[in-house]
């Protein structure tokens, strides 16, 4: 018999590890405290973000869309109720489509060279792909509902109601993200896709 048949299972587990080797590893979690690595998001109501829209809406009117879109972007509402974030999300798109598009970029370079102008037009990226990916129906108040095609399911709006509005948001969404992706470089887009922090 060899030595290797006269071990049993019971000697070849990991009982034998006595001491934790991750202590002495000062890169491990064991030596700090991992609840600082995401630090706490303040919540944000919906009534604060109705506040902030009002705010927005009488700079539009004053004619200062840069002060508006900075005033939406500086507080991205990353933790609070959903009809606080489709609020905030439906203020941010009513600003983008009141923005002419010879103004896009210029007032995007304004917002870049300035301080925290990275991480607004970062933040502004995941608000145009929330914006994408709710096809903008939602944003609006429109139900998007399943049609049947016989067998399979086919998303649009309500029957009845037209497409163009999405259309024509789903439009200025991409115009927005071409002109950022052009100031901020491709660079903003892998920040957005990684960032834990949702809008």
């Amino acid at each position: 018999m060899s030595i290797i048949q006269q071990h049993t299972s019971a000697t070849l587990s990991d009982a034998w590890r006595t001491i934790n080797i991750d202590a002495y590893n000062e890169d491990s979690s064991v030596n700090f405290d991992v609840s600082t690595l995401h630090p706490p998001q303040p919540d944000i109501s919906e009534a604060e973000v109705r506040q902030l829209a009002g705010q927005v809406r009488q700079l539009l009117r004053g004619g200062d869309a840069e002060g508006a879109l900075r005033g939406c972007l500086e507080t991205p509402v990353y933790s609070g109720t959903e009809a606080a974030k489709d609020a905030h999300l439906q203020t941010i798109i009513e600003v983008l489509q009141s923005i002419k598009a010879s103004e896009m970029s210029p007032l995007l370079k304004g917002i870049y060279e300035s301080q925290g102008g990275n991480e607004c037009l970062d933040v502004l990226m995941k608000y145009i792909y929330k914006g994408m990916a709710m096809g903008h129906s939602s944003a609006r108040g429109t139900k998007v509902t399943p049609q049947s095609t016989g067998g399979f399911s086919q998303f649009g709006a309500r029957p009845g109601a037209s497409n163009e509005p999405d259309a024509a948001a789903m439009s200025v969404l991409l115009s927005w993200h071409e002109k950022v992706v052009d100031v901020a470089g491709l660079g903003c887009i892998g920040r957005t896709m990684t960032d834990w922090r949702r809008v």
